[in-house]
């Protein structure tokens, strides 16, 4: 199963959660986007439940040796980053190693809120429905910083959405949530990007001009 791109990814997880929606199991929905890839994926899902839109900005903390590969991750404020202990053990690095990429990513995802923002207040999600949304997951340590900083904002019930997810990762995830939709997890997992035909980056220009709704 391959996905044409973030946009179809999005309505065919939006038709799920409308299901969902008219079963009365999404009270007061909000969306939320992991940007950037995120954001294309939510904005078909907000239309779709006819909710209000936002981003929750994180970071993924890369090796210093391959900034790719995840062995952690950060929220905004001042939330001290979640690391992968077994994956730091097995690389032979310790948090103080990767401290000076810590400083790196807090300072780009404070550029980025500031960017996104423009001045606007995060959304109360106090007693509503949080749905959290990324175009998929690997390692699930982003998406769960994710979850747990919406978590301390409590919700009434909060919902992880993803079109593709490791099935490791998943089974991890549905113990952070209230619900869990993703609609493949294939055995054979290397990265997200191989389960869509165009998985082009997303700019900021990009994500802003999701949240204009455009």
């Amino acid at each position: 199963m391959q996905f044409r791109d973030r946009t179809v990814a999005g309505r065919e997880l939006a038709e799920q959660l409308r299901v969902r929606q008219d079963k009365g199991m999404l009270a007061q929905p909000v969306v939320l986007a992991l940007p950037r890839g995120g954001a294309a994926v939510a904005r078909e899902i907000a239309r779709a439940l006819d909710a209000p839109l936002d981003v929750l900005v994180v970071r993924k903390i890369g090796a210093p040796f391959h900034q790719e590969f995840g062995v952690g991750a950060l929220a905004g404020g001042d939330d001290p980053p979640l690391f992968d202990e077994p994956t730091l053990d097995r690389l032979g690095l310790s948090e103080a190693d990767l401290a000076p990429v810590v400083e790196r990513e807090r300072k780009e995802l404070r550029r980025r809120e500031e960017r996104y923002r423009q001045g606007r207040p995060a959304p109360e999600l106090r007693g509503r429905t949080a749905i959290v949304v990324d175009d998929g997951v690997a390692t699930g340590s982003t998406a769960r910083v994710a979850v747990r900083a919406v978590r301390g904002r409590e919700p009434g019930r909060l919902v992880l959405a993803v079109p593709v997810c490791a099935p490791e990762a998943a089974e991890e995830l549905r113990r952070e949530v209230d619900d869990f939709v993703c609609l493949h997890q294939p055995r054979l997992f290397s990265s997200v990007g191989e389960w869509y035909e165009d998985f082009r980056q997303l700019t900021d220009d990009d994500v802003l001009a999701v949240l204009r709704g455009e």
